[in-house]
């Protein structure tokens, strides 16, 4: 477990328009809400998950998406950025494991906290 939650750490470094390519994997009923810009990828948070782009080799033309669905977690926390703090940080623990995302001091973590929230809440 501990190295799958190594494997899957990400940074979304700023808010950014939802991409157009993720239309080709919602699902009847699933609508994008917001997408942040990671370090070389995309995120996207529907109303029934969180979709992260993965683009893999030197080209990035191999990409590859994981999943994470709101059913899955059981519990999230979310902890803003201090005075000295370079990111925000928001756990999600789910049925596979505990995740953490960073997330830049300039991403809005209380929006995409509300968001979680209204989802599975």
């Amino acid at each position: 477990m501990s190295a799958l939650n190594a494997m899957l750490a990400w940074t979304f470094t700023q808010e950014i328009d939802v991409p157009s390519s993720v239309n080709e994997l919602l699902v009847p009923g699933e609508v994008a809400q917001i997408a942040y810009k990671t370090v070389r990828d995309t995120a996207v948070v529907t109303n029934k998950r969180i979709i992260i782009s993965d683009k893999q080799g030197i080209t990035g033309k191999k990409v590859e998406v994981y999943t994470i669905p709101f059913k899955s977690i059981i519990m999230y926390s979310s902890e803003n950025a201090g005075t000295f703090d370079l990111n925000t940080e928001l756990e999600l623990w789910t049925t596979l494991g505990r995740f953490k995302l960073n997330l830049a001091k300039k991403v809005d973590i209380r929006k995409l906290d509300k968001l979680i929230a209204e989802t599975i809440l």
